[in-house]
């Protein structure tokens, strides 16, 4: 699919103003989250670092525009986890909590919508979020 067909069946299940909203908030909040657990795992590589170059690819198959909007979102939050690790504050379990409370958020805006999620169809959704609450950028 192209990039426009990803974001306008992500449009089906988000079109209340509430849920958009809430979405807005809880995806990066999301992606943060799960950055910081991969952040807090002991390895020669860091996994969030891993996963951001992963993901990144994936949006460079749907274009530059996608691939530079998350490395904008993307990379600030990695500058921010190592600042934070660098204090020696603690990361796993602020992330975990953040994680959880964001998905709340979410499953919340989705009663909302009246609407099931949308990676509860395809799991390729997960990684079109984040782009839909960019999509101004795009």
């Amino acid at each position: 699919m192209t990039l426009e067909q990803w974001l306008q069946e992500y449009d089906l299940s988000h079109r209340h103003p509430v849920n958009i909203r809430i979405h807005k908030i809880c995806v990066p909040a999301i992606v943060f989250a799960l950055l910081g657990l991969l952040y807090s795992v002991p390895a020669p590589l860091n996994p969030a670092w891993l996963a951001v170059a992963a993901g990144l690819l994936f949006y460079w198959r749907l274009g530059r525009a996608p691939a530079v909007a998350m490395a904008v979102l993307c990379l600030p939050m990695l500058l921010a986890l190592d600042i934070i690790a660098r204090a020696g504050l603690p990361l796993a379990w602020p992330a975990l909590l953040l994680f959880a409370v964001a998905w709340v958020g979410q499953f919340i805006g989705h009663a909302i919508e009246g609407k099931k999620p949308s990676f509860l169809r395809d799991l390729q959704f997960l990684l079109i979020g984040p782009l839909w609450t960019l999509r101004r950028w795009l």
